[in-house]
């Protein structure tokens, strides 16, 4: 027997150490819930986690984008839906005064009511935002430009595809009321490279042609009038604008940008045309005579025209972000899942290894003490 080094106690001792660092260990488990608390825990199925788990919560975000997203398109549909009601209201009151049996003063009055229509239309056009931002002015809109100033790209189709436009001719000619005469117009039209076979000059409106083929290519470029004035500087004439080589650079940039995915370019583009009276084409629509009134019942017909596409856009992309909504709440709840497997822990199997290792815990002890007194037995070989 020796007494210098009690090997038998050195190890119980380190049996006790690692009964009570497994005790530990599963009273961290328990208490926090997760089978993986560092990485030492397991190495792979911690990153996998991590990376998981930085998923889970991006399709959480992109799941708000996608309601946020809902919210404005719903912001800019209830201010179209009171735009429609007026130009509804306007439209009758265009028909009205088409009639013969109205008078001068009946029509003024019709007049007054119909500017004051417009004027609503502008306020509602410029003031609804969303977070402090315009949504019904262009600003949402695909982006396009030109080599010329007088020519502006106001307006494409989804079906324009994104590249430069050149027209090898174009002649905007100008009648003395200073509206756009479509068939001299259309007769000089020359497209170039990029067009599309067929395309032709299928309508203007207030200083815009629109560039169209029979597949959905929709293509309005604004045009900047020539004002002749008189002595007196009274507009009396508008001169003919030429173009020649005209390029138009389409972007296909400039829309709404909602991020509908966790990773980088999973985004919806969300494209919110420019409501204005210009771009209604109804800006010199009126009812101060009988053919002033009949005008303006075609061209209110057209801007009803343009209200109905963008709600029916706008409603398209609604019900799209209504089934990614759905499509990121399924992906949100299967990857919880897969990441709960590898995180989380089995509480009734842990509690049952706990219970297991405190047994062995509390032997290791008591036979660490009786480790301790087998040297105390050597006084009886010395007394």
């Amino acid at each position: 027997m020796r007494i210098s080094y009690n090997a038998t106690a050195m190890r119980a001792n380190n049996a006790l150490n690692v009964a009570d660092n497994r005790v530990s260990k599963s009273l961290e488990k328990l208490s926090s819930g997760l089978k993986v608390n560092s990485a030492k825990d397991n190495p792979s199925g911690y990153a996998i986690g991590r990376r998981m788990n930085a998923q889970i919560e991006g399709v959480s975000v992109a799941t708000q984008n996608a309601h946020t997203g809902i919210n404005i398109i719903e912001t800019a549909d209830g201010a179209l839906t009171e735009v429609h009601d007026m130009l509804q209201r306007m439209n009758e009151l265009a028909i009205k005064g088409a009639t013969g049996t109205l008078t001068t003063t009946d029509r003024a009055t019709l007049s007054q009511e119909m500017f004051q229509l417009k004027e609503e239309v502008t306020r509602i056009a410029e003031d609804t935002e969303f977070n402090g931002q315009p949504i019904l002015d262009g600003s949402f809109d695909l982006k396009g430009y030109t080599n010329n100033l007088s020519a502006k790209v106001a307006y494409y189709s989804d079906e324009v595809i994104d590249k430069v436009y050149t027209v090898d001719a174009l002649t905007v000619i100008f009648k003395e009321d200073g509206k756009i005469d479509l068939d001299a117009t259309k007769a000089t039209f020359q497209a170039g490279e990029g067009f599309p076979n067929g395309v032709e000059i299928s309508e203007v409106g207030e200083n815009c042609v629109t560039i169209t083929d029979s597949k959905g290519f929709k293509l309005t470029v604004d045009v900047e009038p020539s004002p002749v004035e008189d002595a007196d500087g009274n507009i009396v004439d508008y001169n003919d604008v030429a173009f020649t080589g005209l390029e138009l650079d389409i972007t296909g940039i400039g829309a709404m940008d909602t991020q509908i995915g966790a990773n980088e370019g999973q985004i919806l583009e969300i494209r919110i045309p420019e409501i204005s009276l210009q771009r209604l084409g109804i800006t010199n629509a009126d009812t101060f005579t009988q053919e002033e009134s009949t005008e303006a019942i075609k061209a209110i017909k057209q801007a009803i025209l343009y209200v109905s596409d963008v709600r029916s856009r706008l409603g398209a992309y609604q019900n799209r972000l209504e089934h990614t909504i759905s499509n990121l709440d399924v992906t949100n709840e299967n990857m919880t899942s897969s990441y709960s497997r590898i995180m989380d822990v089995d509480m009734a199997e842990e509690m049952t290894n706990y219970t297991t290792q405190q047994v062995v815990q509390q032997a290791a002890t008591s036979m660490l003490a009786q480790a301790n007194e087998r040297p105390s037995q050597v006084l009886q070989l010395l007394q």
